[in-house]
Protein backbone atom coordinates (compact mmCIF):
# COMPACT_ATOMS: atom_id res chain seq x y z
CA UNK A 1 0.00 0.00 0.00
CA UNK A 2 1.48 3.27 -0.93
CA UNK A 3 1.15 6.55 0.97
CA UNK A 4 -0.66 9.33 -1.38
CA UNK A 5 2.22 12.06 -1.27
CA UNK A 6 -0.15 15.21 -1.83
CA UNK A 7 -3.35 15.19 -1.01
CA UNK A 8 -3.89 17.04 -5.12
CA UNK A 9 -2.90 13.50 -6.36
CA UNK A 10 -6.02 12.23 -5.12
CA UNK A 11 -8.52 14.45 -5.95
CA UNK A 12 -8.46 13.24 -9.35
CA UNK A 13 -8.91 9.62 -8.25
CA UNK A 14 -11.64 10.36 -5.77
CA UNK A 15 -14.38 12.03 -7.92
CA UNK A 16 -13.91 8.84 -10.17
CA UNK A 17 -14.57 6.63 -7.48
CA UNK A 18 -17.73 8.90 -6.20
CA UNK A 19 -18.92 8.48 -9.75
CA UNK A 20 -18.85 4.63 -9.98
CA UNK A 21 -20.12 4.72 -6.72
CA UNK A 22 -22.82 5.68 -7.07
CA UNK A 23 -24.08 4.93 -10.66
CA UNK A 24 -22.95 1.72 -9.45
CA UNK A 25 -21.41 0.44 -12.58
CA UNK A 26 -17.63 -1.32 -12.71
CA UNK A 27 -15.61 -1.39 -15.47
CA UNK A 28 -13.08 -4.57 -15.36
CA UNK A 29 -10.36 -4.23 -18.28
CA UNK A 30 -9.58 -7.70 -18.94
CA UNK A 31 -6.83 -6.46 -21.51
CA UNK A 32 -5.55 -8.47 -24.73
CA UNK A 33 -3.29 -11.50 -24.34
CA UNK A 34 0.17 -10.50 -25.15
CA UNK A 35 2.03 -12.69 -28.13
CA UNK A 36 5.57 -14.24 -26.71
CA UNK A 37 8.37 -13.65 -29.60
CA UNK A 38 12.22 -13.51 -29.67
CA UNK A 39 12.84 -16.31 -27.98
CA UNK A 40 16.14 -16.37 -26.58
CA UNK A 41 18.36 -19.14 -24.89
CA UNK A 42 21.41 -17.48 -23.03
CA UNK A 43 23.98 -18.20 -20.39
CA UNK A 44 21.99 -17.82 -17.36
CA UNK A 45 18.81 -16.89 -18.27
CA UNK A 46 15.75 -17.48 -20.88
CA UNK A 47 14.68 -14.05 -22.34
CA UNK A 48 12.02 -13.53 -24.94
CA UNK A 49 9.93 -10.43 -25.96
CA UNK A 50 6.29 -10.09 -24.80
CA UNK A 51 3.89 -7.59 -27.19
CA UNK A 52 3.21 -4.73 -24.84
CA UNK A 53 5.75 -5.50 -22.38
CA UNK A 54 8.68 -5.51 -24.01
CA UNK A 55 12.23 -7.88 -23.39
CA UNK A 56 11.76 -9.89 -20.25
CA UNK A 57 14.60 -12.08 -18.67
CA UNK A 58 13.69 -15.41 -16.63
CA UNK A 59 16.66 -16.79 -14.54
CA UNK A 60 16.59 -20.43 -15.44
CA UNK A 61 16.58 -21.58 -11.58
CA UNK A 62 13.40 -19.30 -11.37
CA UNK A 63 11.70 -20.68 -14.15
CA UNK A 64 12.48 -24.35 -13.05
CA UNK A 65 11.52 -23.54 -9.29
CA UNK A 66 8.12 -22.09 -10.47
CA UNK A 67 7.35 -24.85 -13.31
CA UNK A 68 3.66 -25.71 -12.77
CA UNK A 69 3.71 -29.40 -14.27
CA UNK A 70 1.73 -32.21 -11.88
CA UNK A 71 5.02 -33.58 -10.38
CA UNK A 72 6.68 -29.73 -9.35
CA UNK A 73 3.64 -27.85 -8.84
CA UNK A 74 -0.07 -29.15 -7.18
CA UNK A 75 -2.51 -26.90 -8.92
CA UNK A 76 -5.45 -27.58 -6.51
CA UNK A 77 -3.74 -26.45 -3.19
CA UNK A 78 -1.74 -23.65 -4.95
CA UNK A 79 1.18 -25.75 -3.15
CA UNK A 80 4.79 -26.34 -4.70
CA UNK A 81 5.69 -29.90 -4.92
CA UNK A 82 9.30 -29.35 -6.05
CA UNK A 83 11.81 -29.72 -3.69
CA UNK A 84 14.15 -26.78 -4.47
CA UNK A 85 17.01 -27.61 -2.89
CA UNK A 86 17.92 -30.94 -5.02
CA UNK A 87 17.92 -28.82 -8.21
CA UNK A 88 20.86 -28.37 -9.90
CA UNK A 89 22.06 -24.64 -8.96
CA UNK A 90 23.50 -24.30 -12.72
CA UNK A 91 20.24 -25.94 -14.78
CA UNK A 92 18.83 -24.72 -17.91
CA UNK A 93 16.71 -25.98 -20.29
CA UNK A 94 17.83 -28.49 -22.92
CA UNK A 95 15.42 -26.96 -25.16
CA UNK A 96 12.58 -24.23 -25.41
CA UNK A 97 10.13 -23.25 -27.76
CA UNK A 98 7.34 -21.01 -28.30
CA UNK A 99 3.89 -22.90 -29.02
CA UNK A 100 0.36 -22.67 -29.60
CA UNK A 101 0.81 -19.05 -31.75
CA UNK A 102 3.25 -17.19 -29.41
CA UNK A 103 0.72 -17.62 -26.40
CA UNK A 104 3.15 -20.27 -24.22
CA UNK A 105 6.40 -20.84 -23.73
CA UNK A 106 7.21 -24.51 -23.88
CA UNK A 107 10.83 -25.65 -22.16
CA UNK A 108 12.22 -29.41 -21.54
CA UNK A 109 13.78 -29.66 -18.26
CA UNK A 110 16.83 -32.63 -17.60
CA UNK A 111 15.02 -33.69 -14.60
CA UNK A 112 11.62 -33.66 -15.98
CA UNK A 113 10.77 -36.52 -18.46
CA UNK A 114 7.88 -33.86 -19.97
CA UNK A 115 8.20 -30.72 -21.16
CA UNK A 116 6.82 -28.10 -19.14
CA UNK A 117 4.36 -25.22 -20.59
CA UNK A 118 4.73 -21.30 -19.45
CA UNK A 119 1.48 -19.85 -20.50
CA UNK A 120 1.83 -16.10 -21.32
CA UNK A 121 -0.36 -14.59 -19.13
CA UNK A 122 2.12 -15.98 -16.56
CA UNK A 123 5.38 -15.06 -17.92
CA UNK A 124 3.35 -11.22 -18.29
CA UNK A 125 2.56 -11.45 -14.34
CA UNK A 126 6.20 -11.92 -13.46
CA UNK A 127 8.01 -10.57 -16.37
CA UNK A 128 8.99 -7.58 -13.70
CA UNK A 129 9.35 -7.23 -9.93
CA UNK A 130 6.39 -6.79 -8.10
CA UNK A 131 4.30 -5.73 -4.92
CA UNK A 132 2.87 -8.76 -4.26
CA UNK A 133 1.08 -7.49 -1.04
CA UNK A 134 -0.21 -4.45 -3.04
CA UNK A 135 -3.92 -3.35 -1.53
CA UNK A 136 -5.96 -0.37 -3.69
CA UNK A 137 -4.07 3.26 -3.90
CA UNK A 138 -5.78 5.11 -0.95
CA UNK A 139 -7.69 8.39 -1.80
CA UNK A 140 -6.68 10.64 1.32
CA UNK A 141 -9.89 12.76 2.49
CA UNK A 142 -10.23 15.27 5.30
CA UNK A 143 -13.64 16.68 6.13
CA UNK A 144 -13.87 19.28 3.10
CA UNK A 145 -13.74 16.53 0.51
CA UNK A 146 -15.26 13.45 1.48
CA UNK A 147 -19.07 13.24 -0.16
CA UNK A 148 -21.54 11.09 2.24
CA UNK A 149 -22.94 9.72 -0.78
CA UNK A 150 -19.99 7.46 -1.39
CA UNK A 151 -19.82 6.68 1.71
CA UNK A 152 -22.78 4.83 2.46
CA UNK A 153 -24.24 1.53 0.78
CA UNK A 154 -27.65 -0.16 1.67
CA UNK A 155 -28.21 -3.37 3.36
CA UNK A 156 -30.00 -4.63 0.42
CA UNK A 157 -26.89 -3.53 -2.13
CA UNK A 158 -24.83 -5.37 -0.07
CA UNK A 159 -26.29 -8.96 0.29
CA UNK A 160 -26.87 -8.43 -3.55
CA UNK A 161 -24.88 -10.06 -6.61
CA UNK A 162 -21.18 -8.21 -6.62
CA UNK A 163 -22.55 -6.22 -3.55
CA UNK A 164 -19.24 -7.18 -1.14
CA UNK A 165 -17.18 -5.93 -4.19
CA UNK A 166 -18.34 -2.85 -3.83
CA UNK A 167 -18.58 -2.36 -0.32
CA UNK A 168 -14.61 -3.66 -0.37
CA UNK A 169 -14.09 -1.31 -2.73
CA UNK A 170 -15.37 1.81 -0.42
CA UNK A 171 -13.61 0.82 2.25
CA UNK A 172 -9.83 -0.09 0.44
CA UNK A 173 -10.62 3.26 -1.10
CA UNK A 174 -11.77 5.73 1.36
CA UNK A 175 -11.07 3.56 4.64
CA UNK A 176 -14.75 2.97 5.82
CA UNK A 177 -18.53 2.69 4.46
CA UNK A 178 -21.93 2.68 6.59
CA UNK A 179 -23.92 0.18 5.76
CA UNK A 180 -28.14 1.89 6.10
CA UNK A 181 -31.18 -0.72 7.00
CA UNK A 182 -29.25 -3.48 8.50
CA UNK A 183 -31.04 -5.77 10.48
CA UNK A 184 -31.03 -5.43 14.15
CA UNK A 185 -29.27 -8.16 15.18
CA UNK A 186 -26.37 -10.65 15.98
CA UNK A 187 -27.02 -12.52 12.82
CA UNK A 188 -26.98 -9.80 10.75
CA UNK A 189 -23.43 -8.64 11.76
CA UNK A 190 -22.54 -12.55 11.59
CA UNK A 191 -23.47 -12.84 7.84
CA UNK A 192 -21.75 -9.05 7.15
CA UNK A 193 -18.63 -10.46 8.60
CA UNK A 194 -18.94 -13.78 6.55
CA UNK A 195 -18.89 -12.72 3.46
CA UNK A 196 -15.55 -11.12 4.35
CA UNK A 197 -13.51 -13.18 6.31
CA UNK A 198 -14.71 -14.79 9.40
CA UNK A 199 -15.22 -13.63 12.93
CA UNK A 200 -11.72 -12.68 15.02
CA UNK A 201 -12.24 -13.81 18.50
CA UNK A 202 -10.46 -11.85 21.46
CA UNK A 203 -10.32 -11.23 25.03
CA UNK A 204 -14.10 -9.67 24.19
CA UNK A 205 -14.87 -13.02 22.68
CA UNK A 206 -16.49 -12.99 18.81
CA UNK A 207 -19.43 -11.41 17.83
CA UNK A 208 -20.10 -8.85 21.09
CA UNK A 209 -22.69 -6.42 21.79
CA UNK A 210 -22.08 -3.60 24.08
CA UNK A 211 -23.51 0.40 25.78
CA UNK A 212 -22.34 2.06 28.70
CA UNK A 213 -21.48 -0.13 31.32
CA UNK A 214 -19.25 0.96 34.29
CA UNK A 215 -17.92 -2.21 35.35
CA UNK A 216 -16.06 -2.91 31.93
CA UNK A 217 -12.26 -1.89 32.28
CA UNK A 218 -12.28 0.02 29.01
CA UNK A 219 -13.40 3.41 27.90
CA UNK A 220 -15.67 2.41 24.99
CA UNK A 221 -18.12 1.14 27.49
CA UNK A 222 -18.68 5.09 29.10
CA UNK A 223 -20.77 7.42 27.88
CA UNK A 224 -17.82 10.19 27.71
CA UNK A 225 -16.11 11.44 24.86
CA UNK A 226 -13.98 8.96 23.20
CA UNK A 227 -11.19 10.50 21.26
CA UNK A 228 -9.79 9.38 17.90
CA UNK A 229 -7.63 6.04 18.39
CA UNK A 230 -6.93 2.64 16.83
CA UNK A 231 -8.03 -0.57 18.08
CA UNK A 232 -5.77 -3.26 19.38
CA UNK A 233 -2.45 -1.51 20.09
CA UNK A 234 -1.33 -4.13 22.61
CA UNK A 235 -2.10 -7.05 19.93
CA UNK A 236 0.65 -7.83 17.76
CA UNK A 237 -1.32 -7.97 15.29
CA UNK A 238 -4.09 -5.46 15.44
CA UNK A 239 -7.66 -6.24 13.90
CA UNK A 240 -8.14 -5.49 10.27
CA UNK A 241 -11.37 -4.37 10.30
CA UNK A 242 -13.81 -3.87 12.43
CA UNK A 243 -18.13 -3.89 11.94
CA UNK A 244 -19.80 -1.46 14.31
CA UNK A 245 -23.65 -1.92 14.05
CA UNK A 246 -26.54 0.52 16.25
CA UNK A 247 -28.81 -1.77 17.64
CA UNK A 248 -30.64 1.20 19.56
CA UNK A 249 -30.28 4.56 19.72
CA UNK A 250 -32.75 6.85 22.19
CA UNK A 251 -30.12 9.51 23.22
CA UNK A 252 -28.31 12.85 22.48
CA UNK A 253 -24.92 12.94 21.30
CA UNK A 254 -22.96 9.98 20.46
CA UNK A 255 -21.62 10.66 16.94
CA UNK A 256 -19.47 8.56 15.81
CA UNK A 257 -15.93 9.82 14.12
CA UNK A 258 -13.52 8.78 11.57
CA UNK A 259 -10.17 10.33 10.77
CA UNK A 260 -8.15 9.55 7.87
CA UNK A 261 -4.49 8.50 9.53
CA UNK A 262 -3.08 8.79 6.40
CA UNK A 263 -3.63 11.86 6.07
CA UNK A 264 -2.81 12.86 8.84
CA UNK A 265 0.47 11.19 7.91
CA UNK A 266 0.88 12.62 4.50
CA UNK A 267 0.41 16.47 6.48
CA UNK A 268 2.83 15.64 8.59
CA UNK A 269 5.39 14.39 6.05
CA UNK A 270 4.49 17.08 4.07
CA UNK A 271 5.17 20.08 7.37
CA UNK A 272 6.79 18.52 9.84
CA UNK A 273 9.18 15.67 7.89
CA UNK A 274 11.29 15.04 11.26
CA UNK A 275 8.27 14.45 13.75
CA UNK A 276 6.76 11.63 10.56
CA UNK A 277 10.48 10.60 10.40
CA UNK A 278 10.63 9.77 14.27
CA UNK A 279 6.83 8.41 14.46
CA UNK A 280 8.01 5.85 11.68
CA UNK A 281 11.23 5.13 13.90
CA UNK A 282 10.29 4.91 17.19
CA UNK A 283 7.97 2.10 18.55
CA UNK A 284 5.17 3.13 21.25
CA UNK A 285 3.84 -0.03 23.45
CA UNK A 286 0.36 -0.50 23.80
CA UNK A 287 -1.33 -1.89 26.58
CA UNK A 288 -4.23 -3.56 27.52
CA UNK A 289 -4.30 -4.54 31.99
CA UNK A 290 -7.45 -5.75 33.14
CA UNK A 291 -10.51 -8.85 33.20
CA UNK A 292 -7.95 -11.18 33.98
CA UNK A 293 -5.12 -10.41 31.31
CA UNK A 294 -1.72 -8.26 30.83
CA UNK A 295 -1.58 -7.84 27.13
CA UNK A 296 1.50 -5.81 25.61
CA UNK A 297 2.67 -4.83 21.79
CA UNK A 298 4.65 -1.80 20.45
CA UNK A 299 5.01 -0.62 17.02
CA UNK A 300 5.87 3.08 15.38
CA UNK A 301 2.78 4.96 14.90
CA UNK A 302 3.64 4.61 11.16
CA UNK A 303 4.44 1.04 10.31
CA UNK A 304 6.16 1.01 6.68
CA UNK A 305 7.46 -1.34 4.65
CA UNK A 306 11.32 -1.29 3.41
CA UNK A 307 10.52 1.03 1.03
CA UNK A 308 9.24 3.71 2.77
CA UNK A 309 5.54 3.49 1.89
CA UNK A 310 3.16 3.25 4.85
CA UNK A 311 1.15 0.34 5.73
CA UNK A 312 -0.26 0.92 9.03
CA UNK A 313 -0.89 3.71 11.33
CA UNK A 314 -1.75 2.33 15.38
CA UNK A 315 -2.04 4.67 17.52
CA UNK A 316 -4.12 5.14 20.81
CA UNK A 317 -3.47 7.47 23.69
CA UNK A 318 -6.06 5.14 26.47
CA UNK A 319 -3.63 2.32 25.88
CA UNK A 320 -0.28 3.40 25.42
CA UNK A 321 1.73 1.83 28.19
CA UNK A 322 4.15 3.83 30.46
CA UNK A 323 7.79 3.48 29.66
CA UNK A 324 11.49 4.88 29.46
CA UNK A 325 13.06 5.69 26.46
CA UNK A 326 16.37 7.24 25.80
CA UNK A 327 16.56 10.98 26.33
CA UNK A 328 15.63 11.95 23.05
CA UNK A 329 13.70 9.45 22.04
CA UNK A 330 11.37 10.19 24.85
CA UNK A 331 11.40 13.88 23.73
CA UNK A 332 10.98 13.12 20.16
CA UNK A 333 8.03 10.82 20.65
CA UNK A 334 5.88 12.56 22.53
CA UNK A 335 6.28 15.72 20.14
CA UNK A 336 5.21 13.48 17.80
CA UNK A 337 2.51 12.38 19.85
CA UNK A 338 1.17 15.63 20.97
CA UNK A 339 1.28 16.57 16.49
CA UNK A 340 -0.28 13.45 15.68
CA UNK A 341 -2.97 13.76 18.36
CA UNK A 342 -3.72 17.68 17.66
CA UNK A 343 -4.31 16.70 14.09
CA UNK A 344 -6.65 13.69 15.04
CA UNK A 345 -8.56 16.04 17.01
CA UNK A 346 -8.96 18.66 14.60
CA UNK A 347 -12.68 19.06 13.54
CA UNK A 348 -11.15 19.65 9.86
CA UNK A 349 -10.03 16.03 9.57
CA UNK A 350 -13.09 14.66 11.70
CA UNK A 351 -16.18 13.30 9.70
CA UNK A 352 -18.69 12.53 12.08
CA UNK A 353 -22.34 10.60 11.97
CA UNK A 354 -24.49 9.39 14.48
CA UNK A 355 -25.39 6.07 13.82
CA UNK A 356 -29.09 5.25 13.81
CA UNK A 357 -30.98 2.23 14.51
CA UNK A 358 -29.52 0.03 11.33
CA UNK A 359 -26.89 1.59 10.62
CA UNK A 360 -23.82 -0.41 10.44
CA UNK A 361 -19.77 0.81 10.41
CA UNK A 362 -17.28 -0.86 8.69
CA UNK A 363 -13.94 0.75 8.85
CA UNK A 364 -10.48 -0.04 8.44
CA UNK A 365 -8.55 -0.29 11.93
CA UNK A 366 -4.94 -0.16 10.22
CA UNK A 367 -5.96 3.31 8.46
CA UNK A 368 -8.74 5.05 9.44
CA UNK A 369 -9.24 6.43 13.95
CA UNK A 370 -12.60 5.97 15.11
CA UNK A 371 -14.02 7.67 18.10
CA UNK A 372 -17.05 9.33 19.22
CA UNK A 373 -18.80 12.20 20.96
CA UNK A 374 -20.36 11.93 24.61
CA UNK A 375 -24.00 11.07 24.74
CA UNK A 376 -26.41 10.69 27.09
CA UNK A 377 -29.46 7.82 27.09
CA UNK A 378 -29.59 4.51 25.83
CA UNK A 379 -26.79 3.63 22.87
CA UNK A 380 -26.57 -0.12 22.20
CA UNK A 381 -23.90 -1.51 19.51
CA UNK A 382 -23.32 -4.96 18.25
CA UNK A 383 -19.97 -5.56 16.07
CA UNK A 384 -17.03 -7.75 15.46
CA UNK A 385 -13.67 -7.76 13.83
CA UNK A 386 -11.85 -9.60 11.03
CA UNK A 387 -8.05 -10.05 10.88
CA UNK A 388 -6.59 -8.09 8.20
CA UNK A 389 -5.46 -10.74 5.46
CA UNK A 390 -8.84 -12.13 5.76
CA UNK A 391 -9.62 -8.65 4.71
CA UNK A 392 -6.93 -8.16 1.68
CA UNK A 393 -7.89 -11.53 0.70
CA UNK A 394 -11.25 -10.72 0.53
CA UNK A 395 -10.26 -7.63 -1.54
CA UNK A 396 -8.20 -9.70 -4.02
CA UNK A 397 -10.93 -12.34 -4.47
CA UNK A 398 -13.08 -9.94 -5.83
CA UNK A 399 -10.38 -8.11 -8.13
CA UNK A 400 -9.66 -5.45 -6.44
CA UNK A 401 -5.85 -5.96 -6.12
Amino acid sequence: MRLVESFDESLADYQNLRQVLITGYYVVNKGALAMLSNLILKDDCLSVVISGNGNADFDYFWLRDNARDPISFDSRSHQRELFTCEVDANIRPLKADLVNNGLALQVKWPDLDEAVCYEETFLTTYAAPSDMLAMPKPMIWDVATLDDDITQISHCDVINDHGTRRLLDVVSKIGFAVITGTPRNMDAVSDLTGRIGYVRHTIFGGLWSFEANENMADSAYTPKELRPHTDGTYSHDAPGLQMLLCVDYDAKGGASIMVDGFRIATELKTTAPEIYEDLSRINVTGIYKGDGVILRAQRPVFRTDSNGSLLQVSFNNYDRDTVTLPKDDMRALYAGIRAFDRLANDSAFQWRYTLQPGDMLVFDNWRVLHGRSPFQGRRKMAGSYINREDYESAVRVNGLA
